[in-house]
C-alpha cells in the first residue's frame, strides 16, 4: 500500500508517479526548445485534483540538472496568505524563489541581491552626521515598484546570460496562478505587463497552472482571442485517468484491493478518474473483503468528509449567501433567475456571489446554467443533507 501516495501529496518520487508518458514526452520536447532560443509559454489546464502540480514538479526534477528551474507557488506568498496580494507582493515572492533556485543550483546570487537593492529603490541622503570628525551620509531608500518589477522580470534572462556555460536556459513554473485574481482591477494590465517580458526573452520558458475551472474567465484573460497572451501561449489540458488506466494503476500499486467488476465500475464513477480522489479513496478501502458495488457505495459515503476535506475548507469560509447559491445547485444545473427565486432575492443580488464562486472554481457556467464544478463536493453536500436534514450552513 505504500506505493500509493495520499491525494494531497504532489511531491511524488518516480515509483509513485504513474502514467502521463505522452504528456511528459510532449512537454519535454516543447520545453527543450528553450536551449535553441525559442522558449515556449504554456498554460497547463485541468480540473482540480487531476495532477497538474505533480506533473509540474516532475518536470522540475527532470530538467533541474540542465536548466535553472524556478518553481513559484503563488499561494505561499506572504501577501496572499495575509489576504492582501499586490503587484509588489507578487514580485517580491517571485524574486525570493529565483534566488532560492539559484542557491539550490549552486549559482552565486549575492550580486543579484545587491543590485536589487540599488536598482529597485529610490536612494536619497536624508542627513549627514559627524563620526569622529568624518562626515557620513545617512542613506534612505524607498522602494520603487516599477524598478522592482522590471528588475525581477528581467532577472531570469540576466541569470542565463551570466551562466550560459552552466545552464541551457531558465524554466519558470508558476503554480496556483489563479491567486492573481486578487489583483482585481489591476489584473488585466498586470497580465499584459508580464506578457511583454515573457515574449521578449529568448532563453527563458514559462509555464502557468493552478486550480481553475476549465471554463474559468482567467483562462480567457490569459489565452483567449483578446487575452494578454492570445495566440502566443500553448494551452495544454491535463485529462483525468481513463477507465483502463485507473484499473491498471490499481492493479500495479494496490493489488491487494479486490474489486468485483461492478465494484470497480462504481469506484471509477465515484472518483471520475481524478488522481487526487483515486489515491485518497484507494487508501481508505478495506482489503479484507470483496469490494462489490454495494460495498463501494457504502465506503464512498463514509469517505466523503475526507475526500472533500479541501473543498470543505472553502465551504467554511463562504458567506451565507454563497453557501445558499451552492446548495441551490445540488440537485442539478440552474439558470441565474432560478437560483435567485430559490433564494427569494432578485437576480442582480446574487451577481457578486456567482462571480466569487466561479473565481474559487466551486461553480461554473455551462450552456447558460450554473453547476457545482466538483462532483465530490456535490456528493458531500447531498450526503450531509440526507444525514442531518439540513445543509451545514455557517452559524451567525
Amino acid at each position: 500500500m505504500a506505493e500509493i501516495p495520499w491525494g494531497n501529496n504532489s511531491d511524488l518520487d518516480d515509483s509513485q508517479f504513474y502514467n502521463r508518458e505522452n504528456e511528459l514526452y510532449f512537454l519535454h520536447n516543447i520545453l527543450n526548445t528553450t536551449k535553441d532560443g525559442i522558449p515556449p509559454a504554456i498554460l497547463l489546464t485541468g480540473v482540480r485534483g487531476v495532477g497538474k502540480t505533480a506533473l509540474m514538479k516532475k518536470l522540475r526534477n527532470d530538467f533541474c540538472n540542465d536548466y535553472l528551474v524556478v518553481y513559484v507557488d503563488l499561494s505561499m506568498s506572504d501577501n496572499y496568505q495575509s489576504g492582501n496580494l499586490t503587484r509588489e507582493g507578487f514580485m517580491e515572492h517571485y524574486y525570493d524563489e529565483i534566488i532560492r533556485a539559484c542557491k539550490d543550483a549552486g549559482l552565486k546570487t549575492i550580486d543579484k541581491k545587491l543590485k536589487k537593492f540599488i536598482k529597485t529603490n529610490d536612494l536619497s541622503i536624508g542627513d549627514i552626521v559627524d563620526f569622529e570628525g568624518v562626515p557620513l551620509p545617512i542613506v534612505s531608500a524607498k522602494e520603487n515598484y516599477k524598478k522592482l518589477a522590471d528588475f525581477v522580470m528581467n532577472l531570469p534572462q540576466m541569470i542565463y546570460e551570466e551562466y550560459c556555460n552552466d545552464i541551457k536556459g531558465v524554466l519558470v513554473f508558476f503554480d496556483e496562478f489563479q491567486v492573481i485574481k486578487d489583483l482585481d482591477k489591476d489584473l488585466n494590465s498586470f497580465l499584459w505587463y508580464v506578457r511583454g517580458f515573457v515574449q521578449s526573452q529568448k532563453n527563458t520558458a514559462y509555464m502557468f497552472t493552478g486550480s481553475m475551472s476549465l471554463k474559468d474567465s482567467l483562462i480567457g484573460e490569459i489565452a483567449g482571442k483578446n487575452g494578454a497572451f492570445g495566440g502566443r501561449i500553448l494551452t495544454y489540458e491535463l485529462e483525468a485517468f481513463s477507465y483502463d488506466t485507473t484499473r491498471n494503476y490499481l492493479i500495479e500499486k494496490a493489488g491487494h484491493l479486490r474489486f468485483s467488476e461492478s465494484g470497480f465500475e462504481r469506484f471509477y464513477k465515484c472518483t471520475g478518474g481524478i488522481p487526487f480522489y483515486i489515491n485518497s479513496f484507494a487508501r481508505l478501502l478495506s482489503h479484507e473483503e470483496i469490494l462489490d458495488e454495494k460495498k463501494l457505495s457504502s465506503e464512498f459515503k463514509n469517505a466523503l468528509p475526507f475526500l472533500a476535506i479541501h473543498l470543505i475548507s472553502y465551504w467554511d469560509k463562504l458567506t451565507f449567501q454563497e453557501q445558499k447559491v451552492i446548495t441551490a445547485l445540488v440537485d442539478g444545473p440552474q439558470r441565474r433567475v432560478r437560483i435567485a427565486e430559490k433564494l427569494n432575492v432578485t437576480s442582480g443580488a446574487i451577481g457578486g456571489s456567482l462571480n466569487r464562486l466561479q473565481d474559487k472554481a466551486l461553480i461554473e457556467m455551462d450552456d447558460g446554467k450554473y453547476k457545482i464544478s466538483d462532483s465530490i463536493f456535490r456528493s458531500w453536500l447531498k450526503s450531509e443533507f440526507e444525514r442531518k436534514g439540513v445543509y451545514p450552513y455557517r452559524s451567525f
